[in-house]
């Protein structure tokens, strides 16, 4: 097992730091592992695998909300949504800075998907920001790190997952997931604080103090997205439409507001369009390398085999998290998050019902961990989105989200001291 983890390791930092495409080195880290430790025939694995992550029903609501994202830019709703947000930021520590947060929040209602609020928002705030004046790699760490909660802030496809894996109930999942999610928005929001004050000269001055009424009257310009953000959600909760064919519900909404609001004519719809599929073509090739790889890593027993290690070391609830946290980071380096999920659940809860650990709680927590993975090299998957949409070295944007990385450590650590943050909804909604 060490020496295949070894030889994957070095193979991918090879290919990446070669300048290989980043679908090309999913697919060729996985004809490795196939090829060099197993005898299963490579080419039959790679073609039926491929093809098989290309028509999944569930991966369509991606397309669809980075549609969504991009007819939010070409219109006035983008702008909107600074017009609303900006008057409220700007005597905040850190100014807009505050809108990827606020915003990412915001998006990862609607969404329930990390790749389609990084890719939304960034389409939205890195030109406006940048053209403002904000330093570009905070800007992307900040957007790397808050985009991350479009897992845990419901609707989330990765909770979906693991309701289905484990037989939770997916509504409480979706509560559970509440608290914890604003508490990252927090905590993220006093990171930039404190960094505002720390370095003040890498924060553009704030604009004419506006009074109290002119913001209200700004802020109305926010309704629309939050009109947005309810159908889509109310769609889901009334059960009107599933969270994939919510994805089009907020298509078609967006579609109808930008056209309400005189920003949607042929040419914007095309620009629109043509848009999410550049980016949802990106997107999905580096999913099918990743879908490949996790075939890979399956039939060479590598995650079953660490979880396996972790099971017969007889650990304490509290190291046993520990353990968990550290082997899912490991994971999430090879894996995007729902394949950690699939991969590892049928082994991990066995072990973690026998420590006492209640499931709706530890669905959250191993989120959160899977959240920290997506801005972690070499596999985080929107540190990926976010090279193909700046064109920067994917060192320097792990870098620049490193911070944020440690946040949602500190976050883990929150809800592992104070398990109520988790289970508190949940229970008064039992009640």
């Amino acid at each position: 097992m060490l020496l295949m983890m070894l030889v994957l390791f070095g193979a991918l930092f090879l290919l990446l730091g070669s300048g290989v495409w980043v679908g090309f080195s999913l697919l060729a880290l996985g004809w490795i592992g196939l090829s060099q430790f197993t005898s299963i025939p490579t080419g039959d694995v790679m073609a039926s695998d491929i093809w098989g992550a290309s028509y999944s029903w569930e991966l369509t609501a991606l397309p669809m909300f980075i549609w969504m994202g991009e007819i939010l830019f070409r219109s006035r709703l983008a702008d909107d949504m600074f017009t609303g947000l900006s008057p409220w930021m700007q005597r905040i520590p850190g100014r807009l800075l505050h809108t990827n947060v606020v915003g990412c929040g915001l998006f990862a209602a609607v969404s329930g998907s990390s790749a389609a609020t990084c890719a939304t928002m960034g389409k939205m705030t890195i030109p406006e920001l940048t053209r403002r004046g904000y330093d570009e790699s905070v800007v992307i760490g900040t957007l790397a790190g808050s985009a991350t909660l479009g897992l845990l802030i419901p609707p989330s496809i990765i909770l979906i997952v693991y309701g289905v894996a484990t037989d939770q109930s997916i509504s409480r999942l979706f509560m559970a997931g509440i608290l914890p999610g604003l508490m990252l928005i927090s905590l993220f929001a006093l990171y930039l604080m404190l960094w505002a004050w720390r370095y003040p000269d890498r924060v553009p001055p704030g604009e004419a103090r506006l009074p109290l009424a002119e913001k209200l009257r700004r802020a109305r310009r926010l309704i629309p997205l939050l009109g947005l953000i309810v159908g889509v959600i109310g769609s889901i909760y009334a059960g009107l439409a599933s969270p994939t064919e919510a994805a089009a519900v907020g298509v078609v909404l967006s579609l109808l507001l930008a056209r309400f609001q005189g920003s949607m004519d042929r040419w914007v719809f095309r620009d629109a369009l043509l848009g999410a599929v550049r980016t949802s073509t990106m997107i999905a090739f580096i999913l099918a390398g990743a879908s490949f790889l996790t075939a890979a890593m399956g039939f060479t027993g590598l995650p079953r085999d660490l979880a396996a290690w972790i099971g017969t070391l007889g650990l304490s609830p509290w190291v046993l998290l520990a353990a968990l946290t550290l082997l899912f980071i490991l994971l999430g380096c090879f894996l995007d998050g729902i394949s950690v999920v699939v991969l590892t659940t049928s082994i991990m809860l066995p072990m973690v019902e026998a420590a006492g650990i209640d499931l709706i709680w530890f669905g959250i927590f191993l989120v959160i961990v899977v959240e920290m993975s997506q801005i972690t090299p070499p596999v985080g998957f929107n540190l990926f989105v976010l090279q193909g949409m700046t064109g920067r070295n994917i060192l320097s944007i792990a870098w620049a989200a490193l911070p944020f990385f440690f946040l949602m450590m500190l976050g883990v650590l929150l809800i592992v001291l104070f398990p109520g943050i988790v289970t508190f909804l949940p229970t008064v909604m039992n009640q």
